[in-house]
């Protein structure tokens, strides 16, 4: 199965998504949506009462007497105006309360499902895009309900409003007016249907503009040094550009639609005020049944030109979503048993039982892997580039699932076994430790997030970070910039190696954990990873040999496999891979 593909997702599985997260306020969403038809149905009064005004006011000579008349239409209005205001602000106010939980609840389940993605699948995609598909699959949610609360509810609202008023009074206008707007409804439904494939297209280009960015920006030093700002500017601009041309298309779309639309609005309009004109020109009717055709003709009008808009805001806003619900619709690759025990470590004993593993078919990494690793044990795997030594570590925290074979801690699968309890018994050093961008007491903390500031602190002097770090501006407190850039590469992995030592975990990785240090900076943490080493089983991916001569064997790897075993001496002596890696390293470039 290819994990990187995403699952596609329809409509249906966008609205699917959006309404189990509604649904916990839907007592209160339904209140908002009753008051809205309570506002847009008042406002639907109010024509009668106008046409009563005018026919008043048109058919009388001007007196006194009429005041009271007058006094009971205007209050009527009033009344009818006042009602309309307090629904529209009551319903805003409780509108933006549930808004704001639903989206802040759908990017939650949109940000925990996204990291419980494998290590495959986040080298597969970048880190700026999946950051703009979470932000948009949101607002796809808050367009969505603004367009149904705002513009398709009171549409709905005017249009049966007006259909009863017009069959109360001109059952022929009723029935022409109801054509029209069949029309206008499918004419528009068919218009945004057609733009979808653009917008489905603008959003995909977005998110490659999001990557795009990211990407120049994330390595930002790489385009500095190799002088590719001029590059990286036009390769960026080839991306926006593309996505340019796409939403501008769809802008004319719309603008098309827009276009038919106003035609046949313009014709409604005149049509029926042509037929006022006749129907008064036989005296059966008034002047305020003008100004009350005339009302439900703007109100209409002014609902329904906004209909287009409103199927675009939404086809618009289920492209944005789509991405995203395409993540959340596709399975997680490494993913826990139901009901998975947590492991408990006591000895700390690993076994690799004829592991297999490949990334494709054609590309075998460890084939039939053998290899047991005794309790307190300290193992240095050593090998040419491309053996499987960091595929080893990756399938131990189970970054990866196995293709074959068993792993074992202290004789459990690992694969039947919590993945938050098996890594929270292992703590790595990488051999690039990427920091976030928090506090230096942050980060170190992030070991065991419920330790003390003094747990924190003497970490650190046992890494012998607090030297750099008490003579920082804000000590513990300063913020180490995104990925830790303002710090050395010798300060971060310090910082790694404190958040290691505060952990405190059974077993122990050190990938290339000092190869970015100096070796002043190597000799001061000497002392630190072999107290960190103490009463661990520890695995070390090492080059250096003041790393490797330590451990109590050496395990030599070679196309996926052990191919030898033993302590330095033992190796030495025999005429293999590991005699020939320490020659290289020894003397290989001083000349014989």
């Amino acid at each position: 199965m290819c994990y990187n593909i995403l699952m596609p997702a329809t409509n249906r599985d966008i609205l699917k998504v959006f309404w189990q997260h509604a649904q916990k306020y839907k007592g209160r969403a339904f209140f908002v949506f009753f008051l809205i038809t309570v506002a847009t149905g008042v406002d639907l009064i109010a024509p009668w009462i106008l046409k009563d005004l005018v026919d008043t006011v048109s058919t009388s000579a001007p007196s006194v007497a009429l005041w009271p008349v007058l006094a009971k239409i205007i209050g009527v209005l009033a009344a009818i105006y006042v009602s309309s205001y307090l629904c529209w602000r009551i319903q805003g106010y409780i509108a933006a309360d549930i808004q704001s939980r639903i989206m802040t609840d759908l990017e939650k389940t949109a940000v925990r499902y996204l990291l419980g993605h494998s290590y495959r699948f986040f080298t597969d995609n970048f880190a700026g895009s999946l950051v703009r598909k979470v932000g948009r699959f949101s607002r796809g949610f808050e367009r969505i309900l603004d367009e149904t609360s705002y513009r398709f509810l009171p549409l709905i609202v005017v249009v049966v409003g007006t259909f009863i008023g017009l069959f109360l009074r001109f059952p022929t206008a009723a029935y022409i007016f109801s054509a029209w707007i069949v029309f206008l409804i499918v004419m528009n439904y068919i218009g945004a249907r057609w733009k979808l494939k653009t917008d489905i297209e603008r959003s995909a280009a977005d998110s490659e503009v999001g990557g795009a960015c990211a990407d120049s920006v994330s390595n930002i030093n790489t385009v500095q040094f190799f002088s590719g700002n001029e590059f990286e500017n036009y390769r960026f601009g080839e991306v926006k550009e593309k996505w340019r041309k796409l939403q501008r298309w769809g802008w004319w779309q719309s603008e098309t639609i827009f276009a038919v639309q106003g035609i046949f609005m313009i014709t409604m309009e005149i049509g029926l005020l042509y037929l006022g004109a006749l129907w008064w020109i036989q005296g059966d009717f008034t002047a305020g049944d003008f100004v009350f055709l005339q009302s439900y003709i703007l109100a209409v009008i002014h609902h329904a030109w906004d209909l287009t808009r409103g199927f675009r805001a939404i086809f618009e806003a289920t492209a944005d979503a789509k991405e995203m619900t395409e993540i959340l619709k596709t399975r997680h690759e490494v993913r826990d048993r139901i009901g998975a025990p947590e492991l408990k470590v006591k000895n700390g004993k690993i076994d690799f039982k004829k592991v297999q593993f490949y990334f494709q078919s054609h590309r075998r990494v460890l084939n039939k892997f053998v290899l047991s690793i005794k309790s307190k044990e300290k193992v240095a795997l050593v090998g040419p580039s491309g053996a499987g030594k960091s595929t080893v570590v990756k399938l131990l925290l189970r970054l990866f699932d196995l293709k074959g074979g068993r792993i074992l801690i202290d004789g459990h699968d690992i694969a039947k076994v919590s993945q938050d309890s098996l890594r929270n018994n292992i703590a790595l050093v990488p051999q690039e430790a990427i920091l976030f961008h928090r506090t230096i007491m942050d980060n170190i903390r992030y070991g065991r997030r419920e330790a003390t500031d003094e747990e924190v602190i003497e970490a650190a002097k046992k890494a012998h970070c607090h030297e750099f770090i008490k003579n920082l501006p804000n000590g513990y407190n300063t913020y180490v910039g995104e990925r830790g850039v303002k710090l050395s590469g010798g300060e971060r992995q310090r910082v790694a190696i404190a958040r290691a030592i505060l952990k405190n975990a059974p077993i122990l990785i050190l990938d290339e954990a000092t190869s970015s240090l100096d070796s002043e900076s190597e000799s001061l943490i000497q002392e630190a990873l072999r107290e960190l080493m103490k009463n661990k089983t520890v695995i070390v991916i090492a080059h250096r040999l003041s790393t490797i001569m330590q451990m109590d064997r050496i395990v030599v790897m070679d196309q996926g496999k052990v191919v030898a075993s033993g302590t330095h001496n033992d190796l030495l002596e025999e005429d293999g891979i590991y005699q020939k890696l320490w020659r290289i390293q020894a003397g290989g470039f001083i000349g014989e």
